[in-house]
């Protein structure tokens, strides 16, 4: 049942920014959530609804909050066109399987097996694989009071949990320049490509102050003739921090970056996901789901990971979080994205274990 479920959900292709596919698989969820006993209510948004789903529990306690999205990277023709569906040697493949859809799965039949717990809160994000930029302010009013929080994103490979992630930052340089003629009357134009090249470069000399901090051109846009002086630009910069103190530091530079040539330029945070750095109250947390693990014959480990998710909020908010309880795989955003089936049924051994010990 477990793999039809997942066969189900990864059938439903539902790409960040469609907002009727995402929204078609919110009913999907919110159905199956209500037929589980949950209270679910939605968040509307112009880029898909958000999830909140309470599922009651031992009364007076505070509740368990399990974080998943159902967005994923994957455009509507994936599944049919380059990543179908299969099975081969006890190792499903298809878009979302791993990340993070196995993940949905595994909450929701670790609901089905556990009735004596504490409350359960469920959040279930549209955009998180654009950063959750319509998602922060819900993940923080939902997770006040809370007992602790969990991630269903992917673990690391060898099925270990993640303790604590880098903080990640979305930005985008925008420049306006001036069109001109690129021959007859080159020196009254003014070039936004020149001057986005300028500032790239003025990026990266900002990075290189620092030992750990990723920085990532990933998309670059702008001008549309070789005769034409180009007159906008623009480039989205992916930043990936280790700690907050170095996050403002190069934020602070980044947004405060002035013009080379008489061009204009803007900085604009996209979306931002704070450093989650280790913590006591996140080891005496591993060591509670170590003793749960055990108590289903699983050795549970914990490590920290550099990927970003929504667990850098509430980790970052003091909150005991531990991320990384989806299925055991590999190939996230990748076109060999990959569960191991067995590990979906201990995945949901481990979270009912949770459930039932926490």
């Amino acid at each position: 049942m477990i793999i039809e479920r997942l066969q189900e959900y990864v059938g439903a292709e539902t790409p960040t920014g469609d907002t009727a596919a995402l929204n078609a698989f919110a009913d999907r969820l919110s159905d199956r959530y209500a037929a589980l006993g949950a209270t679910v209510r939605r968040d509307p948004q112009p880029t898909g609804d958000h999830l909140v789903a309470d599922f009651p529990g031992r009364p007076g306690e505070a509740p368990l909050l399990f974080l998943a999205h159902h967005d994923t990277v994957w455009p509507i023709g994936q599944l049919h066109d380059a990543m179908p569906w299969r099975e081969e040697n006890g190792v499903i493949y298809g878009p979302g399987v791993f990340d993070m859809k196995g993940g949905l799965v595994v909450l929701e039949t670790a609901l089905e097996q556990v009735h004596d717990r504490r409350p359960v809160r469920v959040v279930v994000v549209a955009d998180e694989e654009v950063g959750s930029p319509s998602a922060r302010e819900l993940v923080t009013a939902e997770s006040a009071g809370v007992y602790a929080a969990f991630g269903l994103e992917p673990p690391h490979p060898n099925g270990d949990l993640k303790t604590s992630r880098w903080g990640s930052t979305r930005v985008r340089i925008e420049i306006t320049g001036r069109e001109a003629h690129a021959a007859l009357d080159p020196d009254s134009g003014i070039s936004a490509i020149d001057e986005l090249v300028d500032q790239l470069i003025a990026v990266r000399a900002i990075v290189a102050h620092y030992d750990e901090v990723l920085c990532n051109v990933g998309t670059i846009s702008g001008g549309g003739r070789t005769n034409v002086v180009p007159g906008s630009a623009s480039a989205d910069i992916g930043f990936r921090f280790v700690d907050p103190e170095t996050e403002r530091a190069v934020l602070d530079a980044v947004t405060n970056l002035t013009p080379v040539r008489k061009a204009e330029l803007q900085v604009r945070v996209m979306s931002n996901r704070p450093a989650w750095q280790p913590s006591q109250a996140t080891d005496e947390l591993l060591a509670k789901v170590i003793e749960a693990g055990r108590s289903v014959g699983q050795e549970v480990g914990g490590a920290a990971a550099s990927g970003a998710a929504d667990t850098n909020l509430t980790g970052w908010l003091g909150i005991p979080t531990l991320d990384g309880l989806g299925p055991v795989g590999k190939g996230a955003h990748a076109v060999h994205e990959q569960v191991i089936a067995a590990s979906l049924s201990e995945r949901v051994e481990l979270v009912a274990a949770i459930m039932r010990s926490i």
